[in-house]
């Protein structure tokens, strides 16, 4: 199958600190090659692909201060999607909506993975304007901003299977991972990791819209003896990182469409404790692979009763559900059930009955 990947720009796949969409771009599209597909790779110029990789810019956009328009960018992007399109047998886009009105009269098959977040109201505005557009959820509370699009299917995000031993929280820290950003609630891991008595470690960047509540809001409580803010680390770091956790502190405020940081604790054996907010009850399994919560209180509660939980049983839980040849698998079945269909608005049933808000 010839098959076309569409990333942001923002970053580069895969990226070289943290970016949860270009890594998902990243590792599908090598899985996706390595299971005999001919995949080309729309990305930024420093990507690293497997794949055949058509550059849009010579750098990510977020290091690569000589562009001034990102937009600009990414229209010449899809431009070059499409001019091209008749080559693919399916196109597979990852950078929000904005190639709709590019592809709202495509005859070439495609379809949309929609990463963040959709309780805007414009964006539900948006999917009532472009009512045809197939899209791919990665997860089902992700939907329900906008129940009524035309979601084809559900894919979790998965990771390549580890290279590593499992990691065995030889440390004893507890672990945030992310952005310093209001909805991720650092201010929430700092104080549960002070009230419990445990060090944390902060893993995290600072986007530049962020950058006036980290100045105000969280870089004084990073001077707390208890908290060692890290900051942007790579992803080679990241596995010893979360495998020397005792538990990663996961304490959003807000719909998270999926919370890929969550799986790659799993995938070093270490469990997450979570605020019960968007993916978090379908992403974790509560008493295996984490524990859910919904108060600094039941989280201050559950650090000890993380101790019960089997780091071999967390790991085993993610080579069950989040692998990426899993994810590969289940995003051909919905290429080929595209390229077969006659009328490319397949209702949700149509390609997997199981699914249900």
């Amino acid at each position: 199958m010839k098959i076309a990947q569409i990333a942001p720009l923002y970053e580069s796949v895969p990226p070289r600190f943290y970016g949860g969409t270009e890594r998902v771009v990243s590792y599908l599209t090598e899985e996706l090659v390595a299971q005999g597909h001919e995949v080309t790779l729309f990305a930024s110029g420093d990507s690293q692909t497997s794949a055949r990789l058509i550059p849009a810019c010579r750098r990510a956009l977020r290091l690569d201060g000589g562009y001034v328009d990102a937009i600009a960018c990414h229209f010449l992007m899809l431009q070059n999607v499409m001019d091209h399109a008749d080559e693919f047998d399916v196109l597979h886009f990852h950078c929000d909506y904005l190639h709709f009105p590019f592809t709202k009269n495509s005859v070439v098959p495609h379809l949309t993975t929609l990463h963040g977040r959709l309780n805007i109201p414009e964006v539900a505005a948006l999917h009532y304007a472009f009512p045809g557009t197939p899209l791919v959820s990665i997860s089902l509370s992700q939907r329900r901003p906008v129940a009524q699009a035309n979601w084809i299917g559900n894919v979790y995000h998965g990771l390549p299977a580890p290279a590593r031993p499992m990691g065995q929280g030889e440390k004893n820290y507890l672990a945030f991972v992310g952005r310093i950003a209001r909805e991720k609630r650092v201010d929430r891991a700092i104080e549960i990791a002070i009230r419990s008595g445990r060090q944390l470690k902060i893993a995290a960047k600072v986007d530049s819209s962020d950058r006036e509540y980290y100045q105000r809001e969280i870089k004084h409580l990073l001077n707390h003896p208890s908290v060692d803010f890290v900051g942007e680390i790579s992803e080679e770091k990241k596995a010893d990182f979360l495998g020397a956790a005792y538990a990663q502190i996961f304490p959003i405020d807000w719909p998270e469409p999926f919370g890929l940081c969550m799986i790659e604790a799993m995938s070093c054996g270490t469990p997450t404790i979570a605020f019960n907010c968007g993916s978090v009850s379908e992403v974790l399994q509560e008493g295996v692979t984490g524990l859910i919560v919904n108060s600094v209180e039941e989280a201050v509660a559950a650090v000890p009763k993380i101790a019960r939980l089997s780091r071999f049983a967390c790991r085993r839980e993610f080579e069950k559900r989040f692998l990426a040849s899993r994810m590969a698998e289940e995003y051909t079945r919905l290429y080929e059930a595209l390229i077969n269909s006659e009328n490319l608005s397949i209702p949700v049933a149509h390609l997997d009955s199981s699914l249900s808000l």
